[in-house]
């Protein structure tokens, strides 16, 4: 469940295959129930702020294996770890950040690319590749002033035509 949910007094309601959060009787989230002793189902989104705040803990997660999701991420965590040693888990962890508050499947391609290359990467560099471009806006220039008169006249024919003027 949301990490910004602990210690608050949650709802639930149990169904054959999934679990209903609510919070205030509202709704917070749908998740896949789990079944069987030990078994686990930890979405990263959920506590990838606890692991910003302190990204050393990352390394002694309990539940560490259910914070890759998708193979991109967890080659990527590998190579991090090859490339950067301790440093990984922060660069790690950011990318995990990146990846919960922007389009998962943009970090997962950026990801994909910067493994292909062979070469050394960091946050940085994944941030850069898969931040969503912004389109620059056209500039547009205006010759001289508008003719205000052409716009009521539009306004007094449309309401003359829909019979609202006399």
């Amino acid at each position: 469940m949301p990490s910004r949910l602990i210690d608050k007094e949650v709802q639930i309601r149990l169904y054959a295959d999934w679990v209903e959060v609510y919070y205030k009787g509202h709704f917070v989230e749908r998740m896949e129930r789990v079944r069987g002793d030990g078994e686990v189902n930890v979405n990263y989104r959920h506590v990838i702020n606890s692991l910003v705040r302190k990204p050393g803990a990352f390394a002694r997660y309990r539940f560490r294996e259910q914070l890759f999701p998708t193979i991109q991420f967890r080659l990527a965590y590998d190579a991090l770890k090859d490339w950067r040693g301790d440093r990984a888990d922060v660069e790690y962890v950011r990318i995990l950040h990146l990846a919960a508050t922007t389009m998962e499947a943009n970090v997962d391609s950026a990801l994909s690319l910067l493994l292909e290359a062979g070469q050394p990467f960091d946050y940085g560099e994944v941030r850069e590749l898969a931040e969503p471009k912004v389109p620059e806006a056209p500039l547009l220039t205006l010759s001289g002033q508008p003719d205000l008169k052409i716009y009521d006249g539009l306004l007094t024919g449309s309401l003359a035509t829909a019979g609202v003027c006399g």
